[in-house]
Order: structure tokens, then sequence, then C-alpha cells
């Protein structure tokens, strides 16, 4: 595909990051120190599809991993260092900061690392670069006991008709609205009594009338019509984890520390049933000495099964009562991160004698027994970094020195379909959320959509200015049309919608964000809803925003809570819905 620049702090689960058009503030990404190394010998060789010397692909022009020369792809990102496109099918180059691995060596420089990752909070940007313009790229025990749910509502924002019409002097929200424009559902505050540094969200799921959240030490669910607090879920300690996705039954498992003090890890797992707003089982995850026990386990649902995974460790749970399912495999490749979905994925690290040439595979393993079905093997040297696409497999790839990334597509046992041509543009895979410490998502990613046939990814341009999606084919990996957006608006695909291209338009200074669709064959996005200019500046002000489009409605909300006194918490606006 194309290379892009140097990735901004590896997020968290699941949630739609910063869409075009709305400013976000600053965020510093963390500096990565290199990866240790892990033991060498063992590593399988690669399989079919490996990158050949002189066999030119798409990417051709530029540096990949058998140092061909730059090309549109070899300059810096954003945050510095360069970023190169891929050429051979099968073959990539990718943003740093993608691989699952990061210190497979030099353990003198771990605690530093550690300490100043957890000063880097906050979800930031993953921007994918092509181009010949050669630009760089509180602390005390922990509780014995949780707090038991409520179904206690918080105080509505609006006056509970999903209009949102003012109550108790508040101001309306749709008395500026013009003909044809959406309707405010209802704007939240945050009614949460937070630390000082705040907090990650987690979400939002839509789960049939309940949007859900998680933030600190609460799951809460609140009505898709009104914005109601229909329940919560306290927990004793801090959410830190949660999967992209639910289950099809509306079960998710949180990530919960493991203490309340400065040394406690994201090692709890939480079982919640989003549909009657209870909690489940809970259990803590196996606890590993060494490098291994440093990692943040990440998590990801597939089927009945929550696949969790961390550096040199992995585990399968049942949903339904927690019983583990499978454990840390017995062979030289170990996974450390996970995909789910419609299939369950998995990111593998295997022994190598040099950090600077990783070992990875990309696994489909059962749900049940953990088992890999088949192993793609990434080329010498490239990490997987991201799973754009569970079903058709789009596949992101990266390799840290020089630096590189590819998108490839699979097919459904594994074996490379193609490898997508980017060409000279730049494009914007959005792959934010809470940071993860020595670990990695491989899924949650927005800016990107799939179907059968067909791999969608929107180009990347300066604030005001229209960019496009662009449709590959997968079995090509070229591209087949574009769609641009309207002037100075700049498009995010979402996912998939009946057959289409979801796509949001964030919102400006002064007009409001669109959710539209882009027909398979292309053409001009198609309006599903505009919202309104009057609240633009409100839709606009969501920090590190996550959205979510479920039955007609569309949800925002911040990724992050903070405020610097009491009163400014509690006037944080935290979410926002719009229907017809």
């Amino acid at each position: 595909m194309t290379q892009p620049p140097n990735q901004p702090p590896q997020p968290g689960f699941g949630a739609p990051q910063d869409p075009q058009g709305v400013p976000q503030p600053p965020a510093q990404p963390p500096q990565m120190p290199p990866a240790p190394p892990t033991p060498p010998a063992g590593a399988p060789q690669p399989g079919y599809g490996y990158p050949q010397a002189g066999q030119p692909g798409p990417y051709a022009q530029q540096p990949g991993p058998y140092n061909q020369q730059p090309g549109p792809y070899n300059q810096p990102g954003p945050y510095g260092g360069y970023a190169t496109q891929p050429q051979y099918p099968g073959a990539p180059t990718p943003p740093s900061g993608g691989s699952g691995n990061f210190f497979k060596g030099k353990t003198g420089i771990i605690v530093a690392a550690s300490a100043a990752a957890l000063l880097l909070i906050g979800g930031g940007t993953y921007f994918a670069v092509a181009g010949d313009d050669k630009q760089d790229k509180p602390n005390v025990s922990k509780s014995s006991d949780d707090p038991k749910p409520t179904g206690s509502p918080t105080v509505d924002q609006g006056d509970g008709n999903g209009d949102g019409g003012a109550r108790d002097g508040e101001e309306d929200l749709n008395a500026g609205r013009q003909a044809g424009e959406a309707k405010v559902l209802f704007l939240t505050k945050n009614d949460v009594d937070l630390p000082r540094n705040g907090s990650d969200v987690f979400g939002p799921w839509v789960v049939g009338d309940t949007v859900v959240k998680a933030m600190y030490r609460e799951i809460a669910g609140y009505s898709v019509i009104d914005g109601t607090k229909k329940w919560s879920v306290p927990v004793s300690t801090k959410v830190c984890s949660a999967p992209a996705n639910a289950s099809e039954d509306g079960k998710i498992v949180f990530g919960v520390e493991d203490g309340l003090t400065e040394k406690a890890k994201c090692n709890d797992l939480q079982m919640v049933d989003l549909k009657a707003g209870k909690a489940g089982w809970k259990k803590s995850i196996p606890k590993v000495s060494g490098f291994a026990g440093l990692s943040d386990f990440t998590l990801a649902i597939s089927g009945n099964t929550l696949a969790v995974g961390g550096s040199g460790n992995s585990y399968g749970y049942s949903l339904a009562d927690g019983k583990q399912l499978f454990g840390k495999p017995s062979g030289d490749c170990k996974p450390f991160a996970f995909a789910g979905g419609p299939r369950l994925l998995a990111g593998a690290s295997c022994p190598t004698s040099d950090y600077d040439k990783p070992k990875q595979q990309l696994q489909e393993v059962d749900p049940v027994t953990g088992k890999a079905k088949w192993t793609y093997n990434a080329p010498e040297g490239w990490e997987i970094d991201k799973v754009y696409s569970a079903s058709p497999l789009v596949v992101s790839l990266t390799q840290r020195e020089p630096k590189k990334w590819s998108i490839i597509a699979l097919t459904d046992n594994g074996k490379p379909r193609s490898q997508i041509d980017g060409g000279t543009d730049k494009y914007q895979p959005r792959c934010g959320g809470a940071f993860v410490v020595f670990g990695q998502n491989l899924e949650g990613c927005t800016g990107v959509a799939a179907d059968a046939n067909t791999f969608y990814m929107a180009t990347e341009t300066g604030y005001g200015t229209a960019n496009e999606v662009v449709a590959f084919n997968l079995d090509t990996g070229k591209a087949k049309w574009r769609s641009k957006a309207p002037a100075e608006r700049q498009m995010t695909p979402l996912r998939m919608e009946g057959g289409n291209v979801l796509v949001y338009m964030g919102a400006s200074y002064d007009k409001g964000g669109t959710v539209a669709t882009i027909a398979p064959t292309g053409g001009a996005p198609k309006m599903l809803l505009q919202h309104p200019a009057s609240t633009a500046q409100i839709e606009n002000t969501f920090y590190s925003p996550k959205t979510v489009y479920a039955d007609g409605r569309f949800f925002i909300a911040a990724g992050r809570v903070s405020a610097s006194n009491d009163k400014e918490e509690k006037e944080t606006k935290t979410m926002m819905a719009f229907g017809q």
C-alpha cells in the first residue's frame, strides 16, 4: 500500500478517533525506544507471498524489505522519521510504532520508557502518508468488594422527548435548527468525580435502545432517545481497557486495574451484560514475571470468546462464565495481540537474534482451542501493525528501520491476495485510543472500510481542503474510483452500511457534521444526517472524539475527559446525539 509516518500513542479499544474537520488539542506522541531482543532461533521461514528481490510490484519505486530505491512514500511524517511505501504484493512498508513487541532487548531502557509512557495519555491521530514531497515523516490497597450496579438516571440534559429541548431554563439546542437539519437528541455533561489528571473514555457501544460508555470506575448505559442514564455498573478500580466490539448478544469484558496504587496493573477482567446493565463474572489474568509482566493486556471478542493478548502471553476465556479456554501457547511464536469480530486473528512474534529484524506472523486461531488454523509469515523485519478488516482480510504491516508501511489483502486462508497501491496520495487511517504500555491493539481503526471485493480509505489533506475516499480492488490492489468530499469538507470512512461506505464529515466552526454514504460504485456522497449549524461549535469541541452510527442516530463522545477544577469538570460535555 503506502507508507505512513510515525504513529501516535497506541490507542485503546475500539473507538473512532478525531474525524476530519474537528480541530484537536495538541498531543505529544510518545518517544518509544527500540525494542529488546528476543531469544534467537526457531523462527519459521516466510511463507507464500514472501517478496522476492528483483520482482518489482506496484511499489517498486520505493524502499521495501529488500532496500529498493526510495519512492513516493519516502517522506517524514508529522511525528518525525521517514515513512516509505511498500512495493511487492505481500511485502510492506509501514508507520513506526506498529509492532506489538517494541522492546525485544535493551532492558536498561524499560523502566525509563515505562515512566515516560505513563505521562503520554490520550488518543492520537494516525496518518498514513504518501507522495513525492519528501516530508518527514490516589493510592491505597485493592478493595475487596465492587460497588453494586444501580439503575438511577443522571441529570438529563434535555426535556426527555428526544428533541434536544430545554429543561429548567437550559438552552434549547434545537432552537436554531434549520429545515432539513437533523435534531439534537441530547447532550450529556460529566457526572463522574474524576482524578486530577482526568480519565480515558471507552466506547460508545449501541445495544438496542442503550448507548454505553465506560470511564474511570463506572460503566454506564444511556437512553438513545433522550440521554438519560438507564443504569450504572460501578467498579472498585479504574477501567483500563476494552475490546472494540461487544458480542452479538451484548456481552463485553472490561480490563480493570488490580489495585488502587500506582503499581496497579490492568490485569483484572470484569464481564458486563450491556443489555441488562449488570455485572457478571470477574477474574484475574495470571501474573507473570520478567519483561512480559510489564506489558499491558489488550482485549478482543470473537463469538463467545474473549481473547487476551500481551507480550509473550495470551489467553482465551468464555464470555458466558469466564472459564479459561486456552493459555500461553507452547510454540516458539507467541501471540501478542488479537483482533476479533467474524474471526479471531492473532499477531504473533517469533524468536530472532536481531531486534532490528523482527519476525512476526498473522494467524487465524480457533476461538475455543487457541490453535492456529493458518499462518501468514510477514517478511523478515516487518511487523503486524493493524487489522483494518477481518472479513475480508486487510492488514497493515510496518517496518521500524527504515520506517515503512504497507497494506496487504489476504485470502480467507491467509494467502497473499494483493498489495494496496496507494500511488502518491497521503492517507489517514485513525487508530487512536487509550495509551498501551508495551502492548498493542490490532483492531479499532476508522478511516478505512472494506466489503468482499473492495477496500476503502480516505486521503489526507490540509484543514479546510476537501479530501477523497479511494476504492481499491482487493484482487489487484489498484484504485478503482475516487469520491470527493464537498468543498472544504473531509470524509472519514467508519464502516460499511447496507452495502455502502458510511462516512462522517466532522463539524467546523460554522457547519455541523454530516453522516453520509458512498455507493460501492462511487459517485458523490449521499447525505443521511446533516447536523445543525447552530450546534456546530459544540460538536466541534469534543476532545479526541469517538463516534458511532446506529439505527439512524449518530453519537459522538469525548475520548478523554479532564478539567482544571471541579466546576469545570461538571460542565464538561461528554456525549452528543443526533437523529431525525
